[in-house]
């Protein structure tokens, strides 16, 4: 078998399994593997977060879209939770913020990359999107500032996906990673879609946003999702350079601390 799946992986042959087994009733984790759907991104990410949920003795699990748009990734992200919960029996819950009238006010400078995006980019036509989400998928219109702090999540939070755009906007999405009353898994996956092309840095977008949050924040950490491309038959696919793992190290600590107590007893 492992000759097997080292052939499959062989370019040209890999392209032509890629499409097999988008066609086939397969898995959802052998779909993410071949990246065999829309947005392999977020179903590897609602994977993690079941996974995460089971590993801690969980039975439901939160996921969250910042910067909803035109509404395809939410879309995305409700089809791929549907079926992980169908397959793992872990309940999952669908969030995904946004204005609904497109990016926001800018601050003054540099940061929110004016080079690149203006105000009232990607709006949204609500009404529509609505009638598409199914009975567990939540919509949240507003200011992200505020809304990310007043939205009660039902479950303990695995995965974010955040295509804010704006670096304004992202710190203000983070700040749901330290919500005193927000659950939180040990190890919560992120996508950040704005980190790889040849306009992003350190000093403006999510980069910026991401190295402030490390700075400030002392309990949970940011940091590339190392080893994921291993054993993967696209390991060059783009999308795998935005995913990152939030660590709750106080969460982690305790832990080990009470596996320690445990023994001892």
């Amino acid at each position: 078998m492992s000759i097997l799946n080292t052939l499959l992986k062989e370019p040209p042959i890999r392209r032509l399994t890629q499409l097999v087994v988008r066609a086939l009733p397969v898995s959802s984790r052998t779909k993410a593997t071949w990246d065999a759907v829309e947005r392999p991104q977020y179903l590897v990410g609602v994977l993690h977060a079941v996974d995460q949920t089971k590993s801690e003795g969980g039975k439901a699990v939160s996921v969250v879209e910042f910067g909803v748009a035109e509404g395809y990734g939410l879309l995305a992200l409700q089809r791929h939770a549907a079926i992980v919960e169908h397959e793992t029996d872990v309940r999952v819950d669908v969030y995904g913020f946004d204005t609904g009238t497109g990016l926001p006010e800018f601050i003054q400078d540099h940061r929110d990359h004016p080079d690149k995006w203006k105000r009232g980019d990607y709006p949204m036509d609500e009404e529509q999107l609505r009638q598409q989400l199914m009975p567990r998928t939540r919509l949240v219109i507003g200011d992200v500032r505020k809304t990310v702090t007043q939205t009660e999540l039902a479950a303990p939070l695995g995965f974010v996906a955040l295509d804010l755009d704006l670096y304004s906007s992202t710190v203000a999405a983070l700040r749901i990673l330290e919500r005193p009353d927000c659950r939180l898994l040990r190890r919560i996956a992120l996508y950040f879609d704005d980190t790889r092309e040849a306009s992003n840095h350190r000093w403006a977008g999510e980069l910026l946003a991401i190295d402030e949050f490390n700075q400030a924040s002392q309990s949970i950490k940011i940091d590339r999702w190392r080893g994921l491309r291993a054993r993967r038959p696209f390991p060059e696919a783009d999308w795998i350079g935005g995913m990152y793992l939030a660590h709750h190290l106080k969460a982690i600590g305790q832990t080990t601390l009470n596996r320690r107590t445990s023994r001892m007893r």
